[in-house]
């Protein structure tokens, strides 16, 4: 029998500027008030959103008074190149392995752009060899550590005794708007944080778990749900629906529908670690996966300490699992723009 794809470690980074939410409430009520008939109403957002703080690649007051492609995207390449080498050689060191012993690289951002993609720039600090395969990934929002890492299992898959390293890393802060004026805007300004977290898998007999499946559900006519727009300023948020409504009405459903392509059920999952994308929203979960009130606590408290980083952020959750102690069977979910649900089911070790 082939050997299976294991989990080998896992290392995550945030970069060094704190931002304390009730410092951000402040900073957005100075920018807003004044513009934004609505603002206080909408700022309620930043004492439910269950975050007493974030990360940041810049400090607070750079946030309002930096404008434009350039500035924003500069700050992205050097915070995310920064996160990705922190996180990187954590998961290596963890796994007693170095760069130099990576085949392939699955590197998954969609909170900026950089052409060479991150894992390029950050080679010859890495250590990477001149023949590994990079495998940049980009657009999946919060979907992409999840997606990123089904997509690093099948690829060890492929090659057995390969070495792959996935890391995701976002600088979701860089979308604080001062110019955008909408509700949008400000829920993002509450809730986004940056970091990075990356994986190393390898097909192999040993590891902290097997990944067992994976799949995803990608729901017809929602593109407007989640995304990104684009103009002069940079990248703005997209909510146009509520999301939590959303996935307490089909999260169920699609949940079921993947696990029955490997003949699983909701029933033999013992702890789903889902991605926390507000409270709101892991409420919303707890109900749609039948789940009791407060099961979801590490998603809680991933969150409050850390925001939401996007596709960082789900697998934030999961090392808190594995320090925990990983049950038998872990089902790792995140939803992003498409509007898409990514699973990956973790079979802990024996």
């Amino acid at each position: 029998m082939p050997e299976s794809v294991k989990l080998l470690s896992l290392g995550t980074a945030v970069p060094p500027h704190i931002i304390d939410q009730r410092e951000a409430a402040l900073a957005s009520h100075g920018a807003f008030s004044s513009r934004f008939g609505d603002f206080d109403r909408l700022a309620k957002v930043f004492e439910s959103s269950g975050i007493r703080r974030r990360y940041g690649v810049r400090p607070i007051d750079w946030y309002l008074e930096t404008s434009g492609w350039t500035d924003r995207n500069q700050a992205h390449i050097e915070g995310a190149c920064a996160l990705f080498v922190a996180a990187a050689t954590k998961a290596l060191q963890s796994a007693g392995l170095s760069a130099a012993d990576v085949d392939t690289i699955v590197t998954v951002s969609s909170t900026g752009i950089a052409t060479p993609s991150l894992e390029a720039r950050v080679a010859s600090q890495m250590g990477f060899r001149s023949d590994v395969e990079r495998v940049p990934v980009f657009g999946l929002g919060c979907a992409g550590g999840v997606s990123g890492l089904s997509i690093a299992s099948r690829l060890a898959a492929s090659r057995p005794g390969s070495l792959v390293l996935v890391v995701a890393v976002e600088t979701c802060t860089l979308a604080f708007r001062m110019d955008k004026l909408t509700k949008a805007n400000i829920v993002a300004t509450a809730l986004f944080g940056d970091g990075a977290a990356a994986c190393v898998l390898r097909a192999t007999n040993a590891g902290i778990a097997e990944v067992e499946m994976s799949g995803q559900h990608t729901w017809p006519d929602t593109l407007d749900i989640m995304g990104w727009s684009v103009d002069p300023e940079g990248l703005g948020v997209i909510f146009d629906r509520a999301i939590p409504p959303f996935a307490e009405a089909n999260v169920r459903s699609a949940v079921a529908s993947i696990l029955g392509r490997s003949n699983l059920s909701i029933d033999n999952v013992d702890r789903f670690a889902c991605h926390p994308g507000g409270a709101k929203v892991v409420d919303a979960l707890e109900t749609a996966l039948g789940l009791g009130q407060g099961s979801l606590n590490h998603e809680r408290d991933v969150l409050g300490d850390y925001g939401n980083m996007s596709s960082p952020t789900a697998l934030f959750v999961l090392e808190r699992l594995i320090k925990a102690g990983l049950p038998r069977r872990t089902l790792l979910t995140a939803m992003g723009p498409g509007f898409t649900l990514s699973c990956v089911s973790l079979k802990a070790a024996a």
